[in-house]
């Protein structure tokens, strides 16, 4: 037993559910909570792609040096890591829905007004602030899926919204080129402030989930949610450090892979731009298919064997693909090597949401998962760097070491599959 703030929380040994306990429906608000969670984390997918495909655009019109327009995917990822600890804490003070709702809005209306700069300033500040509403997205998203959802089937919830991402990002692929020869990265700017709209209406479908309604109930003169909750003793510390450690290979893995994929098989095998787009798109399409085998996998077998399992693929594939020279090779593996790199993705929501009580789950969301979207964000120069030492294909090679370091980070967090929230 530890206790956080106002609420007590049992690890159990064995994590294991009750196997005669009846398999719990998924009722329609539910599917709903998911559909509007996946909505917002496609939104994130979508904004930061679109600032890569109108990168060179942005540049030649803004009379941008290549350190400027490279900082501005930084300059976002940090503005996230303040949206995810200002929304994660009011999330827990006001609701899961209304702060999901206004994260979208934030967001929305500063991706809509990067359209309107006209120096760097301009444009960074408000990439800044965009990224601050990005920042709240995701753990709101996942927590609102994981209190919504049955015990038993939570991974899979957390791993649909999870596949918003990748949904985003794939139709940001689609609709970047076209967008950007008829009105230019103004108008494809433009276009990123449409999810305000969806953000309204969802809102007005939605209420709060109802453990997060009883919580608020029964929290009358009790301490509000806080940081100091995620490191409240010894266990809990050892935990939050461990999900950290996830928190950042995941997304180191995901920035170093994805930003230098395209350069890596230009440099390396010449291909052209179309035939790079295309290998890096049957990747995307891998790490998605590996998102939802995760969901299915944690809910039966536990989040700490599929964990483990997924890590270990992961530094397999890596370290194979940077091996690859054959062409289907490259395209087979670079779906397997996005599969296992990307899949974990699916089961965070679910893992953190068992950690920590309904008072912190989504400070405890936001704050981790975008700790390690900011660690993350330092992968494309660490690459860059290790690539001038020993080449591009050895500092891809050289990403299987991290996940080996994820392997050990999973015993410092318990196993709590299928059991309630508290």
């Amino acid at each position: 037993m530890f206790d956080v703030g106002d609420a007590t929380v049992k690890v159990p040994d064995s994590g294991r559910p009750d196997t005669a306990a009846q398999e719990e429906k998924v009722s329609p608000y539910a599917k709903k909570a998911v559909v509007a969670s996946s909505l917002g984390y496609a939104m994130d997918g979508f904004d930061l792609l679109i600032l890569g495909f109108s990168l060179s655009a942005i540049s030649a019109d803004l009379s941008l040096g290549d350190t400027q327009a490279g900082s501005l995917a930084t300059i976002t990822l940090f503005g996230a890591v303040l949206g995810g600890v200002v929304f994660g804490i009011l999330a827990d003070r006001i609701g899961r829905v209304k702060m999901l709702t206004y994260s979208v809005v934030f967001f929305a209306v500063f991706t809509g007004l990067t359209a309107l700069a006209h120096s760097f300033a301009e444009i960074a500040v408000y990439r800044f602030l965009a990224g601050i509403g990005i920042g709240g997205e995701f753990g709101i998203g996942m927590t609102l899926a994981a209190e919504a959802w049955p015990a038993r089937k939570r991974a899979r919830a957390t791993a649909w919204v999870g596949l918003g991402w990748q949904a985003g990002v794939l139709v940001a692929a689609l609709v970047s080129a076209p967008v950007l020869g008829l009105w230019g990265w103004r108008g494809l700017f433009l276009l990123g402030a449409l999810p305000a709209v969806i953000a309204i209406v969802f809102r007005s479908r939605l209420h709060e989930p109802e453990k997060f309604v009883a919580y608020k109930a029964s929290r009358q003169n009790k301490p509000k949610a806080s940081l100091r909750l995620l490191v409240a003793d010894g266990r809990t510390t050892r935990t939050t450090i461990g999900v950290l450690v996830l928190t950042s290979v995941q997304n180191f893995g995901y920035y170093g892979i994805m930003i230098w994929l395209p350069t890596y098989l230009a440099d390396r095998f010449d291909y052209s731009l179309t035939k790079s787009s295309a290998w890096t798109a049957v990747t995307v399409v891998g790490m998605g298919v590996g998102i939802f085998v995760f969901g299915q996998l944690a809910d039966r077998i536990g989040r700490r064997r599929s964990f483990w399992a997924f890590q270990f693929g992961a530094a397999a594939s890596v370290l194979i693909y940077s091996q690859l020279v054959s062409p289907w090779a490259l395209l087979i593996g670079g779906a397997v090597m996005g599969a296992f790199a990307n899949g974990m993705i699916g089961g965070y929501g679910a893992l953190i949401a068992e950690l920590y009580p309904t008072s912190v789950r989504s400070t405890a969301q936001n704050v981790l998962f975008n700790i390690g979207r900011a660690v993350g964000g330092l992968a494309p120069v660490a690459v860059a760097m290790a690539a001038d030492e020993v080449g591009l294909s050895m500092a891809i090679g050289l990403l299987t070491v991290i996940y080996v370091l994820d392997m050990a980070a999973m015993f410092l967090i318990p196993e709590q599959r299928a059991q309630e929230l508290a």
